[in-house]
């Protein structure tokens, strides 16, 4: 287990970059956080990373978003509204969990019953005492 503590916005997302440039085909990523925690901002350094370049945004109304043009296809997951795993079985989550993409799930402590055993776990905390911008990145 890996702790990485940012202290910045940009630092949040050239950790996501890295994690990017690193991730290998059929990975699954978690990532839970408190809104407003910088999710999002993790996210869109991961598709840098794999060489995204068109805008990255939460698909919280749509479940996935998914992005073809990097060197592995990227499949963003937000599961906030997600009611039960049922729903994700209307969008087919099996072919993106299991497939030769990369997955990153926002909120997926919601949806744990049916995660695969080997995903790579991303925690990301505030401490306001550190300052504002301060992020306490837990890699599992």
């Amino acid at each position: 287990m890996d702790i990485i503590e940012t202290y910045s916005a940009e630092e949040t997302y050239e950790l996501g970059r890295k994690i990017g440039q690193q991730a290998k085909a059929g990975e699954v990523y978690t990532l839970v956080g408190d809104l407003g925690v910088g999710k999002t901002v993790l996210t869109q350094g991961v598709a840098a990373g794999l060489g995204i370049v068109e805008p990255i945004c939460s698909p919280t109304f749509t479940i996935i978003q998914i992005y073809e043009e990097g060197r592995l296809a990227f499949y963003h997951f937000d599961v906030y509204r997600i009611g039960d795993a049922e729903e994700m079985e209307e969008v087919g989550y099996e072919d993106y969990f299991y497939g030769e993409g990369v997955c990153l799930i926002e909120w997926a402590n919601l949806i744990e019953e049916i995660l695969p055993e080997n995903c790579r776990k991303i925690v990301i905390e505030k401490d306001l005492a550190k300052g504002y911008d301060y992020r306490k990145i837990t890699l599992a």
